[in-house]
């Protein structure tokens, strides 16, 4: 048997486990220590398991990884979520859907100090969706706008993907956080426009807010806003003017939420431990993923599969551009089963070379296009991780109602993503400058 269609089993293999419910490190850990043992050795398999896996758990550089999720999990605790939707409540809330427009505002803010998607959508889904309900907002618009806005929590540094996805490409993690500032944005101003749009052709949607004085809304923004940007300025700002490392940047903000809530005495006793036992648990989550990731990539390197994808890509007589609406689609497909991190560990070590050494992409760009696509996963049936947290939060929706007011922004989504393949200069203008 070649190794190729050896390769091919293994990743069938890795589907079969997934269906019978094997979480997913599991499942990439077996199918390639199998697949490894049969191009390979058994003993040659065990000591390529034993050794990834201590050097992963042990890879100082990782280290970045736990110092982004504590911080995202202290501002989680200590109430800045809370914060930063009343501003954006109180500016934008008296427009046709203005407390979802809001909403958006408050994601991308509160993401700029989380990094996490599913965060992003249970802190804002707990604050807005009840504030929703109270103006009569319908079920779809209110669960559907935070479930996508959520997604904009993986697009604004600090991205826990883009930490992950520059370990494993070895591209620099700050180029990656500054390469997904505009997208982010973009995408933010899209879901907003869709959401004034569907409110403008149908009122009874999100009816307009009351409109709030500008003493009220300068308030909010003393009391909500200004944490976020002292956090971003010390920890990201660092990082951008090469003061710090990335683990030195995450350290430093975990430290500056710390003090600046402990301060405020925003941050209880009880806060502090969910947020420790919160960020423990995510960690080893994510460090296991990624040893497993190292693992199957292993196999799939000596399977030769991601060399003949690069080879019959190269051969086809096709453009660039074509290729690679062609390598989004099947993250599209995968993204319907495969959670968002998982797909990028995954997929990495089959799609990165023929993206960027056949097709001639750069691989910055390249990683902010592949967060948009697995942003898609989150709140696509069946696995969408966001709507199931929006569920939770909204016990009376039915899972239905969310997914079908889902459309409109994952239509936003994909019409991001065309955008940022016509205009790759906006993914790259912001890391060129450094």
């Amino acid at each position: 048997m070649s190794a190729t269609l050896v390769g091919l089993g293994g990743i069938g293999l890795f589907f079969l486990l997934l269906i019978v419910r094997m979480p997913i490190a599991y499942a990439m850990v077996l199918s390639g220590f199998l697949g490894f043992s049969w191009l390979i050795t058994p003993e040659a398999a065990f000591r390529v398991v034993s050794k990834d896996l201590y050097a992963t758990f042990s890879s100082y550089s990782l280290s970045v990884i736990p110092m982004f999720i504590f911080m995202g999990f202290l501002a989680f605790y200590s109430g800045i979520g809370a914060r930063l939707f009343t501003f954006a409540y109180r500016t934008m809330g008296h427009f046709p859907g203005g407390l979802a427009i809001a909403t958006q505002a408050t994601c991308a803010l509160f993401g700029a100090v989380c990094g996490s998607n599913t965060a992003t959508a249970a802190t804002i889904g707990a604050i807005a969706i009840p504030e929703m309900k109270k103006y009569r907002y319908a079920d779809t618009l209110s669960t559907a706008s935070v479930a996508a806005g959520g997604a904009l929590g993986v697009l604004f540094p600090p991205s826990v993907i883009f930490i992950v996805y520059g370990m494993a490409t070895e591209q620099s993690i700050g180029k990656l956080f500054l390469a997904g500032i505009i997208p982010g944005f973009v995408l933010m101003f899209l879901y907003m426009a869709t959401i004034f749009i569907m409110a403008r052709i149908n009122p009874a949607l999100g009816p307009a807010g009351p409109k709030f004085t500008w003493k009220e809304r300068l308030a909010a923004l003393k009391g909500g806003i200004w944490e976020v940007f002292v956090i971003f300025s010390l920890s990201l700002g660092g990082l951008f003017a090469g003061w710090f490392t990335p683990t030195e940047a995450g350290a430093v903000g975990a430290g500056g939420v710390f003090f600046l809530t402990l301060i405020q005495r925003k941050l209880r006793w009880e806060g502090l431990k969910r947020a420790l036992a919160d960020s423990t648990r995510t960690t080893a989550m994510i460090m296991l993923l990624v040893a497993a990731a190292v693992i199957f990539g292993r196999f799939m390197a000596v399977s030769r599969i991601p060399f003949e994808l690069a080879t019959w890509a190269g051969q086809l007589d096709l453009p660039a551009y074509v290729v690679m609406a062609l390598i989004l689609l099947i993250y599209l497909v995968l993204g319907f089963f495969i959670d968002a991190l998982a797909l990028v560990l995954l997929t990495i070590p089959i799609f990165y070379p023929v993206v960027v050494n056949v097709l001639g992409y750069d691989p910055i760009w390249f990683g902010v296009i592949m967060v948009m696509v697995v942003a898609m996963g989150v709140i696509t049936p069946p696995v969408g991780m966001n709507v199931y947290i929006i569920k939770g939060i909204a016990a009376d929706v039915p899972l239905e109602t969310i997914f079908r007011g889902i459309w409109p922004f994952l239509a936003a989504l994909i019409l991001c993503i065309v955008i940022l393949l016509a205009f790759p200069s906006l993914t790259l203008f912001l890391p060129n400058m450094i």
